[in-house]
């Protein structure tokens, strides 16, 4: 709002052209703005690669992939997983809770730590990684995801 002051309390006591209307300015002082904008950009840089976490999965390549050496472990979750809590180990089937200690006697004479996982597409993704955090505790390095190829029965 306009501002009116008398000549008076500019000029003191004498008397001239009368009332003057001086305004105001409100302006936003920007280079404090610009600065704390700055600060604000480097923590997010900083802070950003510190709050990215994931479940360490090593997928094999569908093609052109070379044959694996190594014999193979395999870790099948079936359809009926969530209600009898049951996986198989090759073809043994194999209570979830002591998949643990039976994935550790698997892999003690292996020298690769690694384990493929097969799963039912019905299976639900919690259920997957429920056995890939047990797996990843009974000491396995590498967990690989077993998908079918496009025609392949």
């Amino acid at each position: 709002m306009a501002k009116v002051e008398s000549l008076e309390t500019q000029q003191g006591p004498r008397r001239g052209r009368g009332r003057r209307v001086t305004t105001q300015l409100a302006e936003i002082n920007v280079v404090p703005l610009v600065d704390v904008m700055l600060v604000l950009l480097i923590i997010f840089m900083v802070a950003t690669p510190m709050m990215q976490r994931g479940v360490d999965v090593s997928l094999p390549v569908a093609r052109r992939a070379a044959p694996l050496v190594s014999e193979r472990l395999f870790v099948t979750v079936p359809l009926s997983y969530r209600k009898s809590r049951i996986v198989y180990i090759d073809d043994d089937p194999i209570r979830v809770d002591i998949l643990e200690e039976r994935v550790r006697q698997a892999l003690l004479n292996k020298t690769g730590k690694e384990v493929f996982l097969r799963g039912d597409g019905g299976v639900q993704l919690q259920d997957l990684l429920e056995v890939m955090d047990r797996l990843k505790n009974g000491g396995v390095e590498k967990v690989g995801i077993v998908a079918k190829m496009p025609g392949e029965r």
